[in-house]
């Protein structure tokens, strides 16, 4: 199998990397994280100018005809860095909805505004009793002549505080666990009746609590067909892991190159600790994983167009795999900076948050593990 890149796709990895050493030095991010807004616009602008958020769109659809390989490069480019913005709400969440399923007048609408950096959106799926079910909905979205008005809370909506729309499932028909009567709508996020409490994530993103109450939407609003969203979610929702998994390799590829030169560094018994065979070991299985996690990465992103079986399948295996993986390297990456690690001092703590709450979306490794044994 072929895993070289394109041509242009290197040159994308090339200007990705010094972007984001221009933007993401370990201080510039601290000061951003920390501030009030939490990201910075004028970074969002500077992707739109160079073509990023227009890659994975077709050319029909305003974009610049990429796919999923070029939103691997490009995630795993932005773990490097940390980088906080929201591509994967916006371009692959969103954008994803708007390519499967949206019609055209939904596509002019709103892909043009994302390729240009001008709409942002949010995924709101997740649900307080909904533990990684995406049929486990107690948002509902009930037709009131030819709208729908929408009632419920999704909770851990990243990227919503800074978000102008969002994509929400809602319950249409059945009961709360029905595989049927499931929709998704595009909400604008000022509608009347949308209420939201932003909090900044352990892992120096933001999210929201967001709140529907009784809030009007048109059938305009409705991706796809009603009551048959499912499929078309666990489609999306796929493709978001396989590039937050190009995203966890970025970061343990640098995690694991941070703790190498540490141990090169610090000195006990007037040696670097990296003379220490017993570390030594441990380094290498660090760098172990992150080749396996990466090979995982390439078949999941590839077997996206497959069928809904084999893509299940490939992404499942790599989500459970690289969730120990991120597991393993975080945790031997703070071990062997010892209590430095800890502190805010260094960047390796940051790197540990993200690896840790990696484990934590869409789907944690037990809940990939039992989707993997169940398609077997």
């Amino acid at each position: 199998m072929d895993f070289n890149f394109t041509e242009e796709q290197d040159m994308v990895r090339d200007g990705l990397t010094r972007m984001v050493r221009e933007n993401y030095d370990w201080d510039t991010r601290r000061g951003v994280v920390a501030s009030e807004a939490g990201w910075r616009p004028e970074v969002w602008a500077q992707l739109a100018e160079l073509g990023i958020l227009g890659m994975p769109f077709s050319e029909e659809d305003g974009g610049f005809g990429g796919g999923a390989v070029d939103s691997m490069v490009v995630m795993e480019e932005f773990g490097k860095g940390l980088v906080v913005e929201p591509f994967v709400p916006t371009v692959v969440c969103a954008g994803g909805f708007l390519k499967h399923a949206g019609t055209a007048a939904q596509k002019e609408e709103h892909i043009g505004g994302i390729v240009d950096g001008s709409r942002i959106f949010a995924f709101a799926y997740a649900e307080p009793r909904g533990r990684y079910d995406y049929a486990n909905l107690e948002t509902t979205a009930k037709k009131d002549g030819g709208d729908y008005v929408l009632n419920g809370h999704k909770a851990v909506v990243i990227g919503a505080p800074w978000a102008s729309h969002l994509i929400v499932t809602a319950r249409t028909s059945g009961e709360r666990t029905d595989k049927q009567g499931i929709s998704v709508f595009v909400v604008d996020k000022s509608a009347d009746g949308v209420v939201t409490r932003d909090y900044p994530t352990i892992d120096g993103r933001h999210a929201s609590e967001v709140y529907f109450e009784n809030v009007t939407v048109s059938p305009e609003a409705l991706i796809g067909e009603e009551g048959n969203a499912l499929p078309l979610i666990e489609r999306v929702t796929d493709e978001a892991i396989a590039a937050q998994c190009a995203e966890a390799c970025g970061a343990m590829k640098v995690a694991h190159t941070m703790t190498v030169e540490y141990s090169r560094q610090r000195k006990q018994f007037g040696v670097p600790i990296g003379k220490f065979q017993v570390l030594q070991h441990r380094m290498v299985d660090m760098y172990t994983e992150y080749e396996q996690s990466v090979s995982l990465t390439y078949l999941a992103t590839l077997r996206l167009d497959a069928d809904e079986r084999t893509r299940q399948l490939a992404v499942s295996a790599a989500k459970a795999r690289i969730g120990q993986a991120a597991h393993h390297i975080g945790q031997e990456a703070i071990q062997i900076h010892g209590g430095m690690g800890m502190t805010d001092e260094l960047a390796i703590g940051a790197y540990f948050k993200r690896l840790t709450i990696f484990d934590s979306e869409f789907g944690n490794v037990d809940h990939h593990m039992k989707r993997h044994i169940a398609l077997s």
